[in-house]
């Protein structure tokens, strides 16, 4: 018997779990559709309360603040107690901010509404993105592509639903997501029974396969290389914010579309971030992870530079290709991370997904002010210059094939 489970610990380790790899991205689309929500009807919450771009951005700070603040601490916490139904209860948070938000008769009652999502996401991605680790079977770029994918692809579809179900037809619309959110609560509940299993099992056997990462490089080489990765976190996610939050009215300033019109090409980007995001961390695991970070966040500075100047059309086609290129770099960078410092995923998901969150409310909450002090068109020109911070990946170090599992 004990043979038994000393084998079944070995292949949990060892085998990739693809059908728990796509619940749990399932799970974190559902976790960013129904975040994505709440920038997607800005224009009608603008319109509503009477807000400038100042306030716009003052809401997203809000909520990415309440993320990003949290999720390392959530990350070091469960590094050394793992809390799998946390999962559920992290939805929970969520649902209850969207049911306050669709209700939220004020501008101070959308801030707190919204600070309740922040406090869901700060739970969520950490634990989950553990669970993507666990689930690997050391095809780590590939479980965090996997994982990525479903929430850039409830990104793209957020704003797509919202357009149909609340912008025709109110604020008060945004409630029917909360049936998503009960959806959540239930396949994480299964997620946290398999994870719970998984950790049952390793206490069993504490001798199963170990990963360790073998590099050469001192703390104070580690720290910096962190340092590296967490600068080019701030250009990847402050150019986001440029676009999550503002393309809309970009595009309705600019050519003078609908707002439902301006939502399907926000839906095209962020479609476009979704399928990027599938193809960053399979190239790391194969190419090397520098290599796809550099080519993600510089290579896309080109079109970055250019997509202020062009016309509708090749607006809407630059806007796809530089979803498709900037979004690969998460996935090899939050690995890249974890082999700095391994053993540590949920303190690195937590720091890096909360920096994520920290520059993308930050970078709305800055752009919005410089928006109304300018224009919204000024916005995307001084955006198109920040992909260029991609240079310093070349003072990353190569840890590429440093790593290895042993018994």
């Amino acid at each position: 018997m004990k043979t038994n489970t000393i084998t079944d610990s070995k292949q949990l380790v060892q085998q990739t779990v693809f059908s728990v790899l796509f619940t749990i991205s399932f799970t974190h689309f559902i976790n960013d559709l129904l975040q994505a929500v709440v920038p997607a009807v800005y224009p009608v919450i603008k319109e509503k309360f009477h807000l400038n771009f100042t306030d716009i951005g003052l809401i997203t700070l809000t909520y990415q603040l309440t993320a990003s603040i949290l999720q390392p601490f959530v990350g070091f916490y469960t590094d050394r107690k793992p809390r799998p139904y946390s999962l559920a209860i992290s939805m929970v948070f969520t649902m209850v901010g969207l049911a306050a938000v669709a209700l939220a008769s004020s501008f101070v009652n959308i801030l707190l509404a919204v600070s309740l999502i922040g406090i869901g996401s700060s739970i969520f991605h950490p634990e989950a993105s553990r669970v993507a680790h666990m689930a690997s079977g050391g095809k780590r770029g590939l479980a965090q592509s996997i994982f990525q994918l479903g929430g850039n692809a409830g990104s793209a579809i957020g704003p797509l639903l919202a357009a149909i179900i609340v912008v025709p037809y109110g604020q008060s619309n945004i409630i029917w997501f909360c049936i998503a959110a009960v959806l959540g609560i239930i396949i994480l509940s299964g997620i946290a029974k398999w994870y719970q299993e998984h950790l049952n099992l390793k206490a069993l056997n504490k001798s199963v396969v170990k990963e360790e990462v073998h590099h050469s490089l001192s703390k104070k080489k580690v720290i910096f290389s962190l340092g590296i990765l967490l600068v080019l976190i701030f250009s990847k996610y402050f150019y986001m914010a440029s676009m999550t939050s503002y393309y809309t009215f970009y595009l309705i300033d600019k050519f003078h579309l609908s707002v439902q019109e301006s939502q399907i090409y926000l839906f095209a980007f962020m479609g476009a971030v979704a399928a990027g995001t599938l193809f960053g961390g399979p190239l790391g695991d194969r190419f090397g992870r520098k290599y796809i970070i550099w080519i993600s966040i510089l290579g896309v500075a080109p079109f970055t530079l250019l997509l202020p100047y062009v016309s509708l059309f090749w607006t809407g086609i630059l806007s796809v290709i530089i979803g498709l290129i900037i979004s690969s770099a998460f996935s090899a960078i939050l690995v890249y991370a974890t082999e700095l410092v391994p053993g540590k995923v949920g303190l690195i998901a937590g720091l890096f997904f909360g920096l994520a969150f920290g520059m993308g409310g930050l970078g709305s909450a800055i752009l919005g002010k410089l928006a109304d002090a300018t224009s919204i068109e000024y916005v995307f020109k001084v955006c198109a210059f920040l992909p260029l911070i991609g240079i310093l990946t070349s003072l990353l170090p190569n840890i590429e094939g440093s790593k290895k599992s042993q018994k």
